[in-house]
């Protein structure tokens, strides 16, 4: 029978105490609300962190408990880098987790970098090859659920959308919370976080992209009813209760919004902002189909 695992015989890469650095830092990332420039990104789960492997975003640990070491081999076939690799217990990795059912596989991955060209192209395929198209652009204002932050940028990949830009006081789309709500898509889709709104209406204009403003406004009629999405466009998204700010629906190029019942008051930021999309993916769809 081996011995019990103590200071004196722990093997390396085993890590046996609560106040371990590492563990430290997990547990920063995978419960904080939000990143600092330069802070790694929490992932938690098998498949997040086979994806972002995949995707060959740099690992800087890889922590395993007993539970998740039957994932492991297969995960590791997923980049033919060696990451570090920490192992610790069930007990310890819950007391880090950001899930109520840890799965025993977690990593520490350093943030993308993304500029302003890239959300107007896209992400590469996994090839370093780009799709050439036409740049759609999602804004998010104030949108504080994470949850809902996360579901608009996975609907922006499954759409076709070249990139994500959250404004100051929206919630982190690297956030736990959000990155899981995306499923995966916050790791490939190119994402500007906390932008100042009128930088990024100057940037959107130097670049000749249309600005459209999402709201739940009945009035809005006639030609700014319905955009045909054939050309650059940049979709904002307000906050769930308020919506955008009046000055920036009055800068937009056109207000846009979704038919509703009138016993409806408005639609979740994350719904609205996903038909909005599958509208814009229709219209190119129908557009290159001519």
């Amino acid at each position: 029978m081996s011995p019990p695992i103590g200071k004196e015989n722990t093997p390396p890469n085993v890590i046996t105490s609560r106040d371990n650095k590492w563990l430290k830092s997990f547990r920063a990332a995978l419960r904080g609300a939000g990143l600092k420039e330069g802070d790694p990104i929490g992932i938690e789960g098998p498949k997040l962190v086979e994806e972002a492997l995949r995707w060959g975003l740099e690992v800087e640990a890889l922590l395993v408990s007993a539970s998740g070491e039957g994932d492991l081999e297969r995960i590791l076939k997923a980049t033919a880098e060696r990451p570090r690799i920490l192992r610790t217990s069930d007990r310890l990795f819950a007391g880090v987790a950001g899930t109520d059912a840890p799965q025993g596989v977690a990593a520490l991955v350093k943030q993308p970098s993304w500029g302003f060209d890239d959300i107007l192209r896209g992400a590469p395929a996994q090839d370093g090859s780009y799709k050439a198209g036409l740049a759609l652009v999602v804004a998010l204002v104030g949108v504080q659920d994470p949850g809902n932050v996360g579901t608009i940028v996975r609907s922006a990949e499954a759409f076709g959308a070249t990139g994500v830009v959250t404004t100051r006081g929206t919630a982190d789309p690297w956030s736990p919370k959000a990155l899981r709500s995306s499923a995966g898509s916050a790791l490939r889709l190119p994402v500007l976080r906390g932008m100042a709104i009128p930088i990024l209406l100057t940037q959107l204009r130097v670049a000749e992209v249309r600005i459209l403003a999402a709201t739940s406004n009945r009035t809005v009629s006639g030609e700014n009813a319905v955009w045909d999405f054939n050309e650059r466009v940049a979709i904002f998204v307000g906050n769930e209760g308020a919506g955008l700010p009046t000055e920036l629906e009055c800068a937009a190029d056109a207000r846009i919004s979704i038919p509703i019942s009138e016993t409806v008051e408005s639609l979740n930021a994350a719904v609205a902002a996903s038909l909005l999309l599958y509208e814009a993916a229709r219209h190119r769809r129908k557009q290159t189909q001519k």
